[in-house]
């Protein structure tokens, strides 16, 4: 009865054995070639440090930077070394022994240390979001041929902008929003744009931000995080750009007779928002001194001889108008104390600020039909006449306003003959007096 329970026990005993070894066959010894069908040789050694990287497949797994190859589809992690062996460690010296003055550190957190952009595009080339507190998302894809053909593509890394990043997985954001996320990250630009940043520190945008509103517009915000690209390439960018917040201006600017050259022709004449606003530093334009300086600000283009001449336009403007009452009480305000607002009239009062029409665009304020009405707007009580009256920016002329030119003719040569037969009535009477005596 014994031996034939001894025998039954070793049937028993060998069959188990035969089960184990199956199963090691499966799943790989450690440190033998992979069990698995067209399976590479056995590899030198990993092309980077594999302390704290034991889940080898969160980068190399199927849809990631570089994927397993169909063979080793099924293969586990645990089995990834024994054909990829680590490459040993430099000895290095041994801790000293933990004591009440220099206490044993605790153990680390589950992590590894980023390896360059490679390692970064492994996960954000993939659909990523981070949801905040809120319930808002962000996308953290990065498209690599968009980041690359862009302005920084070439010259910056991921870790050049997100320095304190350096470990997988990420440390928490502590951002509850999306907002406060962008608005904490901004400042990243001034390491290399310092002198434009300082220049927003003075702008209106700032100053409304440094009120606690969030929605203030910051770097990003203008130029994006990944795909920033020359902003002037085409101009028209600059102000669809402005146009995200402001978005009726923008609705007006594109219509008006600048806005429609820009986006027909990309004409290079034409302003743009930044033109007129400025660029980093934007002030104010509901300002008393950005009013009074308005008048300047076109006359930097309506000045211009060269300019105007392409399109049959005076570039007496600015003249003109400083010889007529209005812009002769603006220019003794703009002496006086440029801080304080004043009623007279400048350009964008009666040509519009941002949707701005040709003189003889039939909505525009200063063509005939509609200059009473512009009028109006200081001078409730004007009539046809008084609108009439004005010669608006021509010049008198025998072909233009010949009555007012001729006036204007007969005063210069009267008032010299006036002045010139007093003086010499006066020297006359001189003579007289001393050849009497």
């Amino acid at each position: 009865m014994m031996p034939s329970f001894a025998r039954t026990a070793e049937v028993i005993g060998v069959a188990f054995g035969l089960l184990v070894f199956l199963l090691l066959l499966v799943s790989g010894f450690p440190g033998s070639a992979p069990a698995i069908e067209g399976a590479p040789p056995l590899q030198d050694g990993t092309p980077h440090p594999v302390e704290g990287r034991g889940d080898c497949l969160a980068c190399h797994g199927a849809g990631s930077a570089k994927p397993v190859p169909p063979s080793h589809t099924g293969r586990p992690n645990t089995t990834c070394l024994a054909c990829h062996p680590a490459v040993p460690a430099a000895p290095v010296d041994a801790p000293p022994r933990p004591s009440p003055e220099n206490p044993a550190p605790s153990a680390p957190p589950q992590s590894f240390a980023v390896q360059g952009d490679a390692e970064c595009m492994a996960c954000h080339a993939q659909p990523l979001d981070l949801t905040f507190a809120n319930g808002q998302k962000l996308s953290l894809r990065v498209d690599a041929d968009a980041f690359g053909s862009s302005v920084h593509g070439g010259k910056l890394g991921c870790g050049d902008c997100h320095a304190n990043i350096s470990q997988v997985p990420h440390a928490k954001t502590r951002a509850t929003s999306l907002r406060e996320y962008v608005t904490a990250q901004y400042e990243v630009c001034k390491r290399c744009h310092f002198a434009n940043y300082t220049k927003t520190l003075d702008s209106v945008h700032y100053q409304v931000m440094s009120t606690g509103e969030r929605n203030a517009p910051v770097c990003t915000d203008c130029h994006s995080a990944h795909t920033v690209a020359q902003p002037n390439e085409p101009r028209i960018k600059i102000s669809e750009a402005c146009g995200r917040c402001h978005v009726q201006v923008y609705a007006d600017y594109r219509t008006s007779v600048h806005g429609s050259a820009l986006r027909a022709e990309d004409n290079k004449d034409v302003p743009d928002c930044t033109t007129c606003h400025g660029v980093h530093d934007i002030y104010s334009a509901t300002s008393a001194s950005f009013h009074l300086s308005s008048t300047d600000l076109c006359a930097s283009c309506h000045s211009d001889e060269k300019m105007m001449d392409k399109y049959g336009i005076s570039a007496n403007v600015l003249q003109t108008y400083l010889d007529d009452f209005h812009g002769r009480t603006v220019n003794f305000a703009r002496q006086e104390a440029r801080t304080i607002w004043t009623d007279k009239p400048v350009c964008v009062d009666c040509h519009g600020v941002h949707d701005i029409k040709k003189a003889n665009d039939p909505e525009s304020p200063t063509i005939k039909a509609n200059l009473l009405q512009t009028c109006q707007k200081c001078h409730p009580t004007a009539t046809a006449n008084f609108s009439a009256a004005w010669l608006s920016h021509y010049e008198p002329s025998l072909q233009k306003s010949p009555i007012v030119y001729l006036v204007k003719v007969y005063y210069w040569a009267l008032i010299p003959m006036m002045i010139g037969g007093l003086v010499l009535h006066i020297l006359l009477d001189l003579w007289r007096l001393a050849r009497n005596r």
